[in-house]
């Protein structure tokens, strides 16, 4: 289930661009298309134009050569960056992932570190030797997540021949902060979205289901997450002991992942009681912008926006989007480690709608749905309602390609609000609280839209 979600959110949430004006994502692989060259040996990594190759060598030693001098050329702070912090975190995982498989080794000790890139480098590599394939995938995994950024990932596209996508079908629960557990979420877990004809929809679970245990593991301790269920929904066969809030009924579901099928997002609208206009979003795609002005000509006087669950996108579709409802407002700040901070501004030439905006946010409005709710709040634009965002936006990231067909997503510049403000690991307070329960799920009930009618 979370391993599912983590990487739709992954693309979503890393493919905001260094620029307003043109945004970066991953490139998905297609069909019959002309593979992009990887890097060789001996080059560092290259800034990713087209879809990774659809065969490329395995992983190797100097695969995380390219990585670690990738993220020292290339990520925000990699400039200033203590080198041999990125060699610890890097060697710590490659030798845990030894261990997990009964092949660690006796010789196998850290090298000595002076601080100087090259010559800790080659000292590190010596180390290595030849490297061991799957433990070097660990390296540049603990080398990335090291850097402690939520918009730096490392991307592995599927091998060849593997087919369409397979998982258990739950994308959604309810103790997501973007890709991660929210340690501020409180009891219970449950899901919030189940994709039709997936495993988990043809065993009958549903959103509003409250996930009791997986794998046996309890999913609170106490008030607390248990972050050891990332772990537990990665496997490829889960054991769910759900309740079903309308009947307090309680069952154990046995899944193993299976074919699924994701539509195309797309902006879904309809009309509320006094004819208020409805809009749910749920990224920031190409067109996002364009798709929801034109769900809202010829409408009343007011909109409700629902953003929750919304992952990001492209920092172009915010500008826009944001041009409809005001011109002449900066919507946030890109900064450099070094220099002036960019501002970003409305696209003034999109015709405003004179539309009463309310944005409905949660815990799964990440990266540029903040970018968006801080403009909105930041510069009195609408209300907001539901509950405070992810707090999942450092800066846009730029994909790097390696000699393998795998790619690092690196933020060049930090990300700050409208008043210069930092929303990241805080996420944007709304104006009025209204979560999502278990039971108004299970229900049909949805206090955020009842809360926004109030306010409208």
């Amino acid at each position: 289930m979370i391993k599912t979600l983590c990487t739709a959110v992954l693309v979503t949430v890393c493919s905001m661009s260094a620029s307003a004006s043109a945004a970066t994502s991953v490139p998905t692989p297609q069909p019959k298309t002309a593979s992009a060259p990887a890097a060789t040996a001996g080059e560092g990594c290259a800034v990713i134009t087209a879809p990774p190759p659809e065969s490329a060598p395995p992983t190797s030693v100097n695969t995380l050569r390219q990585a670690y001098f990738c993220v020292l050329d290339n990520y925000y702070s990699g400039p200033d960056m203590d080198s041999t912090a990125l060699l610890k975190s890097a060697f710590a995982a490659y030798t845990r992932d030894l261990m997990r498989h009964g092949a660690d080794r006796a010789d196998l000790r850290l090298p000595a570190l002076t601080g100087n890139r090259d010559t800790d480098w080659a000292a590190f590599a010596k180390v290595l030797g030849a490297g061991d394939p799957a433990a070097l995938r660990a390296a540049i995994t603990g080398m990335v997540a090291g850097l402690h950024d939520n918009h730096a990932r490392w991307h592995r596209p599927a091998p060849p021949g593997e087919g369409g996508p397979t998982g258990t079908g739950i994308v959604g629960a309810s103790a997501m902060q973007g890709p991660q557990l929210d340690p501020a979420a409180r009891p219970p877990l449950f899901i919030t979205r189940v994709l039709p004809g997936s495993p988990a929809a043809k065993a009958d679970i549903r959103p509003g289901d409250i996930v009791v245990k997986v794998n046996g593991v309890p999913a609170f301790v106490g008030d607390t997450v248990n972050q050891g269920l990332l772990d537990a929904f990665a496997s490829d066969k889960l054991r769910l002991t759900l309740k079903r809030p309308t009947t307090g009924r309680t069952r154990t579901v046995e899944l193993r992942e299976g074919p699924i099928t994701r539509q195309p997002p797309a902006v879904t609208s309809k009309t509320l009681p006094g004819g208020v206009a409805y809009v749910q979003l749920p990224g920031f795609y190409e067109g996002a912008a364009d798709q929801v002005i034109a769900k809202l000509r010829g409408e009343p006087e007011a909109v409700v926006l629902d953003l929750r669950g919304n992952g990001g996108g492209s920092p172009r579709e915010v500008t826009r989007l944001l041009g409809a409802f005001a011109h002449g407002k900066i919507t946030s700040y890109f900064c450099p480690l070094k220099g002036d901070c960019v501002p970003n501004r409305t696209d003034d030439s999109v015709p405003l709608l004179g539309l009463r905006l309310v944005v409905l946010t949660d815990r799964g409005c990440a990266s540029a749905c903040e970018d968006f709710s801080a403009a909105v709040k930041g510069n009195g634009l609408g209300t907001l309602i539901g509950t405070r965002t992810a707090g999942a936006v450092s800066g846009p990231a730029e994909g790097y390609l390696l000699d393998d067909g795998s790619v690092l997503l690196l933020p060049k510049v930090r990300h700050l609000g409208p008043a210069r403000e930092i929303i990241d690991t805080i996420g944007v307070p709304v104006d009025h609280y209204a979560p999502m329960t278990a039971l108004d799920l299970a229900t049909g009930r949805d206090p955020g839209v009842a809360k926004a009618l109030a306010v409208l």
